[in-house]
């Protein structure tokens, strides 16, 4: 794993653009991978500190040495993202005691693989390289792919790869991936997903693995389970005019960051849309922006892997803004 950590950081004009309105203080960047986004938001903003976690310890390497010139401004730590508050915790009382109050001006989740770790052969992310099964973010620790290619029975498989955009044919993956067992290379995946599925719509729609190579790097990082406590706690955590703004490359990201910031701009209102709120709702949280954000043509045809990208934000209200829900549709 002696390449160096290289990745483009999606829709950093946006992010800091988002940011720039926030109260002076911390900014936790959850996944800081190589620094990219940090670093813009650091030079951009000077009232900001930076709080960069990251679960790969050569992203951890990498972001460190890219934001040294920062100096105090910027600590980074290896971690994941749904222990965040600890983090925090711990990370404020080395520098300057215990806190009086952990509350951050704002929170960045920018998810998924990074360009690093799919480029880099043994990582075993990718389809198009072949390696060992492994892909998971920390790789010192936790089950593998292989363990969950090897071990999981057929109905777990067809779960994991249903839930995760593969509904059509995950029974006959999973089927496949049982029969052809032992696996223990991207490769020989890559092989017995592209065979179990019909020819006629292997010639369409992109390599048959994505989706199902996919599935399989959620299911052993627990990204959506982490996702979804990390979240609750990020929004804990802001003061009011902080904002929380997340990049999702996952339908399944997207739609869990989608329904629970609608659940918190409108404070769970049960009220019809468009008619005055009765039910006594007083949302803390408001949307920055109807529905999600996308990445320019510019930087689509620049960075291609950055098309699928998808980005969301909220804000914590002052208290005296705060008020009835808004239960208007997101998209």
């Amino acid at each position: 794993m002696s390449q160096a950590f290289s990745h483009d950081p999606v829709m950093a004009d946006e992010v800091v653009d988002l940011f720039l309105p926030v109260p002076p203080g911390i900014l936790v960047d959850a996944t800081v991978g190589g620094g990219g986004h940090a670093s813009a938001l650091l030079s951009a903003i000077p009232g900001l500190k930076i709080i960069g976690i990251d679960r790969d310890p050569v992203a951890v390497d990498a972001a460190t040495k890219a934001l040294a010139r920062f100096g105090k401004r910027a600590v980074v730590r290896q971690s994941r993202f749904d222990v965040m508050a600890h983090v925090i915790d711990e990370v404020v009382t080395q520098q300057s005691g215990p806190p009086a109050d952990r509350g951050v001006s704002g929170a960045l989740f920018d998810l998924g693989v990074s360009s690093h770790q799919l480029d880099v052969a043994e990582r075993g992310f990718s389809y198009r390289r072949d390696a060992l099964l492994d892909m998971r973010m920390d790789p010192t620790t936790g089950r593998t792919a292989a363990d969950v290619v090897n071990q999981y029975d057929e109905d777990a498989l067809v779960e994991i790869f249903a839930d995760n955009g593969e509904g059509r044919f995950a029974r006959r993956i999973a089927r496949a991936i049982v029969a052809a067992r032992p696996l223990t290379t991207t490769g020989q995946l890559a092989d017995v997903v592209r065979e179990a599925i019909p020819a006629a719509t292997r010639r369409t729609g992109g390599h048959p693995a994505r989706r199902v190579f996919q599935a399989i790097r959620i299911a052993v990082n627990e990204e959506l389970d982490q996702l979804a406590t990390a979240l609750g706690d990020a929004l804990d955590l802001l003061r009011p005019g902080g904002r929380c703004v997340v990049i999702a490359y996952h339908s399944g990201e997207d739609r869990l960051v989608k329904s629970f910031f609608t659940r918190m701009s409108t404070d769970n209102c049960q009220c019809p849309p468009g008619l005055p709120c009765v039910c006594g709702a007083n949302p803390q949280f408001r949307l920055v922006a109807r529905g999600a954000r996308r990445p320019t043509d510019e930087e689509v045809a620049r960075n291609p892997r950055s098309e699928a990208a998808r980005l969301r934000v909220i804000e914590r209200l002052s208290p005296v803004t705060a008020g009835p829900s808004d239960r208007g549709d997101v998209a």
